[in-house]
């Protein structure tokens, strides 16, 4: 309950404190052997992602070092480039990179098109420049349209920030489905079911509240510790404030047990109900949202995902905390919270019928 939450927490922090990967290792294929293309080459090597590790005779090598793992892309430049370029006849440089690592397939995209472009625009400035076009009309003919970009609430693209905030609490949330089913199923499997709604003059409700207070009360403090270190330590964006953060929270550790107790009601077996819940917690990864929208995803998936707490969770954090709209463009998501904390009503009898009948089979 406190011990590997905190590993968890730590670990994921710390693994991605750089923010995003830097010096990722490119190879080249220089066919072309001009100023142009070493140009091109210390461009690249120039780049905070990107860091050029080897040029490679052939794009057969450079493609045996991608496939076996020693770089994760590679630049090629076949000859007559530059001549082709300063002609005015198109040539092709072409790319290759590694989509297995989505991050740094992604990162290095970016870089090896960015670089590409540059290159082009670099021959036709001093094509223009040398005819005697003016400077002004040079920057106009290139680039007719400028960008200005502004990317919202992590303007760093810090990686960091996307994925702690959805992988620690989705774990936090494991840990509390099987701790919470666990506890439950301990009472049968250990013959203290009876004893124990008899501590209670045989009332469902307040058995339960009394297990599962304490474990609430540490894993709010977990929860607590968690969003103090990440946002209050990290300085991870959150123009949402810190009361919408404690909300999210109690929100968080009330309907994770919330579940858990269903889960356990549902099949009231100790071994039955931790599968139901290890698996539940490990699907809600995928169905969070973060990582793949879930609006492109098949339309039963789309509809499945609203069964998952995490879900409700990233949802609520994306738009009141992370982005700091109100907490009424959630309420959806908020009441999905509240309902699966709620949860346990629907199965308050079944829990104490198989408290005081069933017998444990391991």
């Amino acid at each position: 309950m406190v011990v590997f939450p905190l590993l968890v927490m730590f670990f994921f922090t710390s693994m991605m404190q750089e923010g995003q990967p830097t010096d990722m290792p490119v190879g080249v294929v220089d066919h072309d052997h001009s100023s142009l293309s070493r140009q091109l080459v210390r461009r690249l090597d120039a780049f905070q992602t990107s860091h050029v590790v080897a040029v490679y005779p052939t794009v057969r090598d450079a493609r045996k070092a991608v496939q076996s793992g020693e770089i994760y892309a590679f630049l090629y430049i076949p000859e007559g480039t530059s001549d082709k370029l300063l002609a005015q006849r198109r040539p092709t440089v072409s790319f290759y990179y590694n989509m297995a690592y989505y991050a740094a397939g992604t990162l290095l995209y970016r870089d090896l098109t960015t670089i590409t472009t540059l290159g082009s625009a670099s021959v036709g400035m001093a094509t223009l420049q040398a005819k005697g076009v003016p400077p002004a009309q040079v920057q106009s003919f290139l680039q007719p349209i400028v960008i200005d970009l502004h990317q919202i609430s992590n303007p760093w693209t810090n990686y960091n920030i996307y994925l702690s905030t959805v992988l620690v609490p989705g774990v936090i949330m494991l840990f509390i489905f099987l701790i919470t089913a666990y506890s439950l199923g301990t009472e049968l499997k250990f013959k203290r079911s009876r004893q124990w709604l008899s501590m209670a003059d045989g009332n469902i409700v307040v058995a339960l509240a009394g297990k599962m207070l304490p474990q609430t009360l540490i894993f709010l403090a977990i929860v607590y510790g968690y969003m103090y270190y990440v946002f209050g330590v990290l300085g991870f964006p959150h123009p949402g404030g810190t009361m919408r953060i404690a909300m999210l929270g109690l929100a968080t550790v009330l309907s994770s047990q919330g579940f858990g107790i269903f889960a356990f009601g549902l099949m009231p077996s100790l071994r039955m109900s931790m599968s139901v819940c290890s698996l539940w917690a490990v699907l809600s990864f995928s169905m969070a949202g973060s990582a793949f929208p879930v609006m492109g995803m098949d339309s039963a998936l789309e509809s499945l995902s609203w069964l998952f707490p995490l879900r409700h969770y990233f949802m609520v954090y994306q738009i009141t905390v992370f982005n700091g709209y109100e907490m009424l463009d959630a309420w959806f998501h908020i009441a999905a919270l509240v309902a699966f904390a709620l949860l346990p009503i629907m199965v308050l009898r079944k829990i104490r019928n198989a408290m005081l009948t069933y017998v444990y089979i391991p």
